[in-house]
């Protein structure tokens, strides 16, 4: 057996499995990895390159910073405030709530924006006595779909920045506008998806109107020092690029600043850490090297690029359509690394601006599809399993396919009606 037949086996099982909860992801994952690993379909250097250390150091990162800031009652004083903005209104703090992760999303990480966003969110839902799944679904949704629209709002963003020479400005001036029509079909799709699940009884929603939202605060000392940590690294995010410092570094220096500040006890807080999502990461990332090492993905992209024929139209929809599957599937950084190379070559023979953007709204989009479709929907699933609320890989998918399949209309239009008409 080929090592091609047999990477492509291996990955297909292990995402079979997956897909089906047969079996613990993280298991799953770590146990395809070996499997790759032992049958030497991947060497281990190789697969130790393959791990993308920047994503698991930023999510061990910021989880360290957002676990010692939620000792201070910050996250229960932000949800009562929002309550309050919006009279209790469940459907209204959705869509609040979805903007705002949408917006913070253009200019940090996914990761880093549901960190900060899902405590706040588990203290309202509790406090009003709802599911929280609509709400972690509709704002992991909103924040893929933030994070296309600027160059550092997602890393195959400044990936393809970087390769075709494009800046801020441009993704700003090309992207914001198909996001914000987007996120419209977004909030009106929600209110149609969960309205008849968010019903609240009236007491419960008085009772949290009428809160004193100071009281939340435990530890003001603690929650100056959080605040002033948070913010330090939220700046820091906006400039990495121009330091040339990457945002794990950020994010583990902010939680080192934040230990000595807060004189916690390092093993009390990397406890509350989640080391089973951060396994998962590594055994995909080996997964998905391996393949690629056997040239699976090459050889699936050569194959339905080369049917386009030079045909501009025809090869921009490829891209876009293409890469909104794959990133379902697929993380979307090595998918977009991949990609790259064939775009230039494409674009010698096409107007090459739709393909950037293509493959930008394609690779960003597309990650709603799946669980494993970015790293944010791992983020969110496993924040509700530990909050007692597991979501299973077809049930993020029946919601996925509507927000991903919406999104790829509009995204279609868009690109035909700007760049190619």
């Amino acid at each position: 057996m080929s090592q091609t037949i047999m990477a492509s086996a291996i990955f297909i099982f292990c995402y079979i499995l997956i897909a089906t909860d047969k079996g613990h992801r993280t298991v799953v994952a770590l146990a395809g990895a070996m499997v790759m690993l032992l049958l030497n379909v991947i060497d281990q250097n190789s697969a130790f390159r393959a791990i993308d250390l920047n994503t698991i150091f930023l999510l061990v990162g910021m989880m360290t910073i957002v676990n010692i800031t939620k000792t201070t009652g910050l996250f229960q004083y932000l949800a009562v405030k929002s309550a309050k903005v919006t009279r209790g209104n469940p459907m209204m703090i959705l869509i609040l709530f979805s903007v705002i992760t949408a917006v913070l999303s253009a200019f940090l990480d996914n990761v880093t924006t549901i960190m900060l966003i899902a405590p706040v969110t588990l203290v309202i839902v509790d406090s009003l006595g709802l599911h929280p799944v609509p709400f972690l679904i509709s704002e992991v949704v909103a924040s893929n779909m933030g994070g296309v629209a600027t160059l550092i709002g997602d890393p195959p963003n400044i990936m393809i920045g970087s390769a075709a020479g494009l800046g801020f400005s441009s993704f700003a001036a090309n992207l914001i506008p198909v996001v914000i029509l987007c996120l419209m079909a977004f909030v009106l799709t929600v209110r149609f998806l969960f309205a008849k699940e968010l019903h609240v009884f009236p007491e419960l929603k008085e009772m949290l109107i009428s809160m004193d939202e100071r009281k939340a605060i435990t530890d003001k000392g603690l929650l100056r020092k959080s605040l002033f940590v948070i913010g330090l690294v939220m700046f820091c995010f906006l400039f990495h690029e121009r330091w040339g410092i990457q945002p794990a570094t950020i994010a583990l220096s902010g939680a080192l600043l934040l230990l000595i500040l807060a004189k916690s006890d390092p093993e009390e807080v990397f406890m509350k850490v989640d080391w089973s999502i951060v396994f998962f990461f590594i055994g995909v990332f080996i997964l998905v090297g391996a393949i690629e090492k056997v040239g699976v993905m090459n050889m699936l992209s050569y194959k339905l690029l080369s049917a386009t024929k030079g045909n501009a139209v025809m090869t921009s929809m490829v891209v876009l359509w293409f890469s909104t599957l794959a990133s379902g599937i697929f993380d979307n950084i090595p998918f977009t690394a991949m990609m790259i190379p064939l775009v230039k070559q494409l674009g010698a023979h096409v107007p090459i601006a739709p393909l950037w953007w293509s493959l930008a709204l394609g690779s960003g989009f597309g990650g709603n599809a799946t669980l494993i479709g970015s790293s944010a929907n791992i983020v969110v699933v496993s924040i509700l399993n530990k909050e007692g609320y597991p979501i299973k890989f077809k049930s993020f998918l029946k919601y996925g396919i509507i927000f991903v399949t919406e999104t790829l209309i509009i995204s279609s239009a868009y690109v035909y009606l700007r760049y190619l008409r």
